[in-house]
């Protein structure tokens, strides 16, 4: 399993775009926030956001580290694939794509109310 499998999962989401960020790393967004960071090229390695709860049992994992910039955001930096079966990379990437959604749906919500609230 290389990056190319983190690839095929993110983009079997809705509305996710690939860009590339810091010259070498493969970002997947919704809505222009980033779900999931890998690299391009090199060993393995991905970060993605966790839930609150799980953060720190995941972290103390082996191959499992809190994501160097991001941690404070509940992130984790995953650099051995064998970390998860194929079914918890799924289910973790898509908990981290419907995090970062829902955020992005509630900032559309309070954005309209203040708007409306000017008018």
């Amino acid at each position: 399993m290389e990056n190319d499998f983190i690839r095929t999962i993110c983009l079997k989401f809705p509305d996710v775009k690939e860009d590339i960020k810091w010259g070498h790393d493969l970002c997947f967004l919704i809505g222009e926030k980033m779900f999931c960071v890998t690299g391009i090229e090199g060993e393995f390695g991905v970060s993605f956001k966790v839930n609150d709860e799980e953060f720190e049992e995941l972290s103390s994992r082996e191959g499992i580290i809190p994501a160097p910039y991001l941690a404070r955001y509940k992130w984790i930096f995953v650099n051995d694939p064998k970390c998860f079966s194929k079914k918890e990379w799924e289910h973790y990437l898509k908990q981290s794509y419907e995090m970062i959604k829902l955020k992005l749906k509630k900032k559309k919500i309070v954005s309209s109310i203040k708007t409306t609230q000017k008018k």
